[in-house]
């Protein structure tokens, strides 16, 4: 049992569980709009999504640690680096168009953790937009949107039409929805200053809009042409699921509970596809 929590632990820490989760909401846009399959593609995200994650993640505890590094953030920097050298791999066998779209998303990671910016506005000394108040969230959200709907429509020459971006905001929406369980959980050790949702509104308020964006993330297939009642079975359940999970949320959460299994859902809507 001990050995199957630390390779739980790796697995989740190390960003692994993360990767999987973009790389299925990838697939997912994918399999919606009929797309060829390109692995160059899924596997670039799959390992850049693990190197910006622990970039951002582990940045600040290597900087100022780096000589007192414990053992599993040694490990998981090693595997970070194995990752880099994929991410490069893969990189070189998409079009440069792509790869000048993924610079984009690659410069707001960058900007995520390092700091570059007037201490006027953050909330302490770290200058990065991570810690601009209210902000994170938005931030993320946009970034996941954007390589999982628009990249893989880009790299296949897909027109960018209403269903696309219809689909792009439900995707910015579920992102928001799924980060809402670790916002409330981390109301223990935010600071005030970093005026997450939960701090603003209070836990039951959050809820009720996280119920609020689940039913209109659903509602919005009603908007697109193509009516697939596949898909729009599929939201409804992952709707059903985002809001179960929202209501279950607390401050006091297993260790799992966000970094597992909330972060389990576009995994689990990927296999709803694949069963369909």
């Amino acid at each position: 049992m001990n050995v199957f929590k630390q390779v739980l632990d790796f697995y989740i820490q190390s960003s692994i569980h993360v990767a999987l989760a973009i790389v299925s909401l990838t697939t997912v846009t994918i399999l919606q709009f009929e797309l060829p399959l390109d692995e160059s593609l899924l596997l670039f995200i799959f390992f850049a999504s693990i190197t910006g994650y622990n970039f951002v993640k582990y940045f600040g505890l290597a900087k100022f640690h780096h000589r007192t590094l414990a053992d599993w953030l040694k490990v998981i920097q090693v595997f970070s680096m194995i990752c880099v050298g994929l991410m490069c791999y893969f990189a070189m066998r998409l079009a440069v168009e792509i790869l000048l779209y993924i610079a984009i998303f690659g410069i707001v990671t960058f900007l995520y953790a390092i700091p570059f910016l007037p201490k006027d506005f953050f909330i302490n000394q770290q200058q990065n937009l991570r810690n601009i108040g209210g902000l994170k969230v938005y931030v993320i959200a946009s970034v996941w949107s954007g390589v999982t709907v628009l990249l893989p429509l880009l790299n296949n020459g897909h027109p960018f039409d209403m269903d696309v971006w219809l689909t792009a905001i439900q995707r910015f929406i579920v992102v928001i929805v799924l980060m809402l369980p670790f916002e409330i959980r981390d109301l223990q050790y935010d600071s005030l200053k970093l005026s997450t949702i939960p701090q603003k509104i209070g836990i039951e308020r959050t809820k009720i809009i996280g119920i609020f964006l689940s039913l209109l993330f659903f509602s919005m297939e009603f908007l697109k042409e193509d009516l697939n009642p596949h898909v729009k079975l599929i939201s409804l359940m992952v709707a059903f699921l985002m809001i179960l999970l929202l209501i279950v949320s607390k401050k006091e959460q297993s260790n799992y509970f966000s970094s597992f299994w909330v972060e389990s859902v576009p995994i689990i809507w990927l296999l709803m596809h694949l069963v369909f």
